[in-house]
C-alpha cells in the first residue's frame, strides 16, 4: 500500500501529521472500530492516520528515521480552561530479567525515544476515542543536556535492577526518567534478576514535571499547533548546570559540591560571603539556599529549567539545639476538583508530589542572635548551614500516603471538607491537612457546588525529624 507520506523522511511525516491539529480521527475515517485500553488511541492513530499495521516490535514506530509515535492527554482546569499535562509519558515496559545488563545506548528507551512525534490531545470523559480532539503536533528530540541527566537516571534504575532491588524502585529515585508503576492493585508481581522477591510492573517514562515543561515550551512557540524543538528558534533558557558539568557529575553531586564550602557557616557569614543583604523575612534561609544552589544564575532554583523538569522540591529545615523541629512542612493547596476527578492514587497530583526528589537543606540553631530591627528589640536565634541531602519517600511511607489521599478524596466526594474529617497532626500519621496561616480564610471552588475553604497538604514536624535523624546517623 502506498503511504500518503514518505516514511523515510521525518519532515514529510511531521508535515503530514499537521493535518490532525484541531481535528479528531473521525474526520479521517468511517470506521467505528476502537481499540481498548490506554494504548487504544495510539493504535487508532497508527491505523487510521498513518495507515500501517499494528505490531509489537521493539524498534521505533517510524523505524527508518528512528522516531517513536506517542499520544498523550491534556486536561483543562479552572474557569479559564487552561491546558495542563494530565500524566507522565510512558515509553516502554521494563523487563527486569533482560534489561539489567543493557547499557543506556542499547536500551529500548534510547533506541525508541530519542526523537518522538508527540500528539497532544484533549482528554474528555465518556466520549469515543475517535472523537478526541488533537491540539498540538510536536516533533521532540531530547536535548543533549536532558539526555545526560536521563542517562544518569537510567543508571540509577538499572543498578537497582542489577542488584535484585527492583521491588524498591520509586519514581523519586531519579530526575527526568522514571520507573513508573503499571497495572493495578492485586496484579501478580514480576520475576526479577538476582532476587527471589517479586517486583511490581514498571515502565520507562518521562515524568509529569518534565512533560509539563515540554508543554509550556510548545504553548509558547508553536505555529498553528505544530512545533519542532530542534529547529533554530531564537528563545534561550537559563541553565543552572552546564553541559560540561553534567558530563562529569550528577545534579546531586554538583549541588552538594556547591554547598560544601558553606557547611557550618551562619546566616550572617553566608550573607557576607555571597554579598547578600540581610533580611528579616521568614524566607531568609531559602534566599541563601537559592543563592548557593543557583550559583547566582537564577532568581529561584525552583523555576530553573533543570529543577522544573525534574520536579525537584527544595525545602529548608531548621533544627533547634536539641535537634527538634518546631514547624511542620507545607506543600500546595489541595485542588478539590483534581481530587474528585482522579480515582487512581498513582495518577494523582499528591502521588506526583510525594514521589518527587526532595532536596532538603538543614540549618541548625547556634548561640548567636540575629537582630531583625533597628531598635534591637526584634531578635531571634541565628542558624548555621548543617547538612544538604537528597531524599525520596520510602515505599512504606508511600503506603501511608495513599491512605492519607484516600481520606482526603472521601472527604471531598462526601462534601466533608472540614478539619474534623481530615487527618490532623495529633493523629501522628506522618501527614495532616490544615490551611496555611496566610490563606486561612481564602475560599476556592467546591466540586459539590459553591465554595469552600482552602486546605493544604502537610508533613508532620515529627515526620521531618525522623527523616533528618535518619540522614544524620553516623555511617
Amino acid at each position: 500500500m502506498e503511504l500518503p507520506y514518505d516514511e523515510k523522511d521525518i519532515s514529510s511525516i511531521f508535515n503530514y501529521s499537521r493535518r490532525l491539529v484541531n481535528k479528531c480521527l473521525r474526520d479521517f475515517t468511517d470506521t467505528t472500530h476502537e481499540y481498548k485500553g490506554k494504548g487504544g488511541l495510539g493504535q487508532l492513530v497508527e491505523k487510521v492516520l498513518f495507515k500501517y499495521d499494528l505490531n509489537n516490535r521493539q524498534e521505533a514506530d517510524f523505524s527508518y528515521i528512528g522516531t517513536e509515535l506517542k499520544c498523550t492527554p491534556l486536561k483543562t482546569t479552572g474557569k479559564t480552561n487552561e491546558l495542563h499535562i494530565k500524566e507522565r509519558l510512558v515509553c516502554s515496559m521494563i523487563n527486569y530479567t533482560k534489561d539489567w545488563d543493557k547499557p543506556f545506548d542499547k536500551s529500548h528507551f534510547y533506541q525508541k525515544c530519542l526523537t518522538m512525534l508527540i500528539l497532544f490531545y484533549l482528554h474528555e470523559k465518556g466520549i469515543s476515542k475517535l472523537d478526541l480532539k488533537f491540539l498540538f503536533i510536536v516533533l521532540w528530540r531530547i536535548p543533549e543536556k536532558d539526555l545526560l541527566i536521563i542517562r544518569q537516571d537510567y543508571d540509577v534504575i538499572i543498578n537497582k535492577i542489577r542488584n535484585g532491588m527492583a521491588h524498591t524502585l520509586s519514581e523519586g529515585d531519579t530526575m527526568y526518567l522514571g520507573a513508573c508503576r503499571k497495572g493495578s492493585k492485586g496484579d501478580s508481581l514480576m520475576e526479577q534478576h538476582n532476587s527471589t522477591i517479586g517486583a511490581p510492573r514498571r515502565a520507562w517514562s518521562l515524568k509529569t514535571a518534565y512533560m509539563r515543561t515540554v508543554l509550556e515550551e510548545v504553548k509558547q512557540y508553536n505555529k498553528d499547533g505544530a512545533y519542532c524543538n530542534y529547529e533554530p528558534f531564537a528563545h534561550t533558557k537559563k541553565d543552572l548546570f552546564s553541559i560540561e558539568e553534567l558530563r562529569h557529575s550528577s545534579i546531586e553531586d554538583i549541588i552538594t559540591a556547591r554547598f560544601a564550602p558553606y557547611i557550618g557557616k551562619t546566616y550572617s557569614e553566608i550573607c557576607d560571603l555571597l554579598a547578600l543583604n540581610r533580611t528579616a523575612a521568614k524566607s531568609k534561609y531559602f534566599v541563601i539556599t537559592n543563592a548557593i544552589a543557583g550559583h547566582n544564575k537564577t532568581g529561584n532554583i525552583n523555576r530553573s529549567e533543570e529543577f522544573t523538569k525534574a520536579g525537584i522540591i527544595v525545602k529548608t529545615i531548621r533544627l533547634n539545639k536539641n535537634g527538634n523541629i518546631k514547624e511542620s512542612m507545607s506543600f500546595e493547596n489541595i485542588d478539590y476538583q483534581e481530587i474528585a476527578d482522579c480515582n487512581e492514587w498513582t495518577e494523582s497530583r499528591l502521588y506526583e508530589i510525594f514521589t518527587s526528589r526532595f532536596m532538603l537543606v538543614v540549618y541548625k540553631e547556634t548561640d548567636s542572635v540575629l537582630t531583625l530591627s533597628e531598635s534591637g528589640k526584634r531578635q531571634e536565634p541565628e542558624y548555621a548551614l548543617h547538612k544538604v541531602f537528597f531524599w525520596t519517600m520510602p515505599q512504606t511511607d508511600l503506603c501511608i500516603a495513599e491512605e492519607y489521599w484516600e481520606n482526603i478524596r472521601q472527604c471531598v466526594l462526601t462534601n466533608h471538607i472540614s478539619p474534623e474529617y481530615f487527618w490532623s497532626i495529633k493523629d501522628n500519621r506522618n501527614f495532616h491537612v490544615r490551611p496555611k496561616a496566610q490563606v486561612a480564610n481564602d475560599m476556592t471552588a467546591n466540586p459539590n457546588g459553591g465554595e469552600t475553604r482552602k486546605y493544604c497538604y502537610w508533613f508532620n514536624n515529627k515526620y521531618i525529624k525522623k527523616i533528618v535523624a535518619n540522614e544524620l546517623q553516623p555511617e
